[in-house]
């Protein structure tokens, strides 16, 4: 097929996209989860929005799956509301979750792929169960990058076999990134009020700095990932991506706690009050860290980074600038980790949630996507999921030596050492570079390396914030810290977003804008 052919097939093609449409859609007020109106009547709004943008118009296609009860849900909620039944600052806030976290009702939970296609998950993800305790409507599940980014090294983030492709709402030639696309582009195209994404490394913190929103990875063990579709119990977590800070420290409100069902929980301290917490002061007298070797080499993206650290110290905050925090260098290591970790913990995710499916081990899965090829791999293979496959299991050498480097060199002689040596609050640095473009034959080779893998690998909190434009697409700055700050890091995050309010709605233009070339 002749390559403008192929795109047209995709819906890629600028013709395709009325602009006059797009803006009407777009400036169209979006319900804040602190507004008076129902929740039905919330609802009603953005069903409204993801029928002009997600399904029509620019067609974001962010959103995998509509939950048929949450009309019923608004109303009970809002029945409870009259009768002076309020379960909290999140009753009647629309929500989107990841199509990758278990929900017990009649809404698949796939992970993107169509071995899971139908598959209703036995009962709710822990995480759900507190959602909906606190007055959430679950609207849908949300389209990612499929099995969360695992099964391809050729992969473009944001594709499922099942949900097809997410575009950037900025601009639609432009990748999302991943593996929470779908979560990122909602609550940036003002979908809902907020999503719950997942992130391995780099899964939440780098599509929300591409799509212009906030998105915080918390410490591992803050949020239950009973229910999520695993990949490594090392480094999984859940976390909320919101429009504002505020409502990321409301929604991880919900979030947080302990759980039996995942022991990384139980030794997390108790969660604190993230709302609370938030000051428009809480950069004065704070020592910031400056990770320079992970500025991105590209000139306007870190001039607009130096934009946001002068900022910083404009409110008051004590740069200590650079900070000796190296290149990561443990990345093979973890990806025998990630690797082993999937095989081990993707059968006993299906066996309790899916027992019912037609897979039962990675094995089946392997096998399930070379029979439904022409469905599953019309772009890229599955060469991570047969590399875990032929690795061995967590009592191997390769991964117990694996696991153990990680460890030494993202806490011991990464984080760790820098935020204890220098006596830091938090570490900063360019979240990763602006959205590439989406190449679906070559996958994702124009990304930036971001900043996301040491908090990950060491199971840190990360927390990105809108930090402005280049060339009309957003980037964002990240704030790292020790593990349980996530009430620190939104506080600093909340004074520099309040201080700067460089986030922008998105404009759904079909084409990014590029200077003419000159000579």
């Amino acid at each position: 097929m002749q390559r403008r052919r192929f795109f047209a097939s995709l819906g890629l093609l600028t013709t395709a996209v009325s602009t006059k449409s797009m803006q009407a859609d777009a400036a169209r007020p979006l319900h804040e989860s602190t507004s008076p109106e129902t929740a039905a009547g919330a609802l009603r709004h953005y069903l409204t929005r993801i029928a002009a943008l997600d399904r029509r118009g620019p067609r974001l296609n962010s959103i995998i799956e509509l939950n048929p009860d949450a009309s019923a849900i608004a109303r009970t909620l809002d029945a409870e509301r009259r009768a002076g039944q309020v379960r909290g600052p999140l009753h009647g806030a629309i929500v989107v979750v990841k199509d990758n976290i278990a929900t017990g009702d009649r809404m698949s939970t796939s992970a993107g792929s169509l071995a899971l296609d139908g598959v209703h998950a036995t009962r709710d993800a822990a995480l759900i169960g507190r959602l909906r305790d606190a007055g959430v409507v679950i609207a849908g599940k949300t389209n990612l990058s499929e099995w969360a980014n695992i099964r391809s090294t050729h992969a473009t983030s944001g594709w499922s076999a099942r949900g097809g492709l997410t575009r950037n709402p900025y601009a639609l030639d432009r990748n999302t990134s991943g593996s929470s696309s779908g979560s990122a582009v909602a609550v940036a195209a003002g979908l809902a009020d907020m999503a719950v994404g997942t992130e391995t490394d780099g899964s939440i913190v780098s599509p929300a700095s591409i799509n212009g929103v906030v998105g915080l990875k918390p410490t591992v063990g803050r949020v239950s990932r009973d229910g999520v579709v695993p990949i490594s119990h090392t480094q999984d977590t859940a976390g909320p991506i919101a429009r504002t800070v505020t409502d990321a420290a409301r929604l991880l409100q919900a979030l947080a706690g302990t759980d039996p069902r995942d022991p990384a929980t139980l030794d997390a301290p108790a969660p604190d009050d993230y709302v609370a917490a938030l000051d428009p002061h809480a950069l004065r007298g704070a020592r910031i860290g400056v990770a320079r070797q992970f500025f991105t080499g590209r000139d306007e993206v870190d001039r607009q980074i130096e934009r946001a650290l002068a900022q910083l110290v404009v409110l008051g905050a004590e740069l200590v600038d650079p900070v000796d925090l190296p290149k990561v260098h443990y990345d093979t290591d973890e990806h025998v980790v990630l690797l082993v970790e999937f095989k081990h913990n993707l059968p006993l995710w299906l066996g309790t949630f899916a027992p019912h499916a037609p897979v039962r081990t990675l094995a089946d899965v392997i096998a399930f996507n070379d029979a439904h090829r022409g469905q599953e791999m019309p772009y890229f293979g599955q060469e991570l999921f047969t590399e875990a496959q032929a690795l061995g299991g967590l009592d191997s050498d390769a991964y117990l030596k694996a696991l153990a480097a990680c460890r030494k060199g993202a806490r011991d002689d990464g984080l760790a050492r820098v935020l204890r040596d220098d006596r830091l609050d938090a570490i900063v640095a360019p979240t990763g570079g602006t959205a590439w473009l989406t190449d679906i034959l070559r996958g994702d080779g124009g990304g930036d390396d971001g900043f996301s893998t040491p908090a990950a690998v060491a199971g840190y909190p990360h927390l990105t914030v809108p930090a402005g434009t280049v060339r009309g697409l957003p980037i964002g700055v990240s704030f790292v810290g020790a593990p349980w700050s996530e009430a620190r890091l939104l506080a600093l995050g909340y004074a520099f977003e309040q201080a700067t309010q460089w986030r922008s709605e998105p404009r759904f233009i079909a084409r990014t804008a590029m200077p003419p070339l000159v000579g």
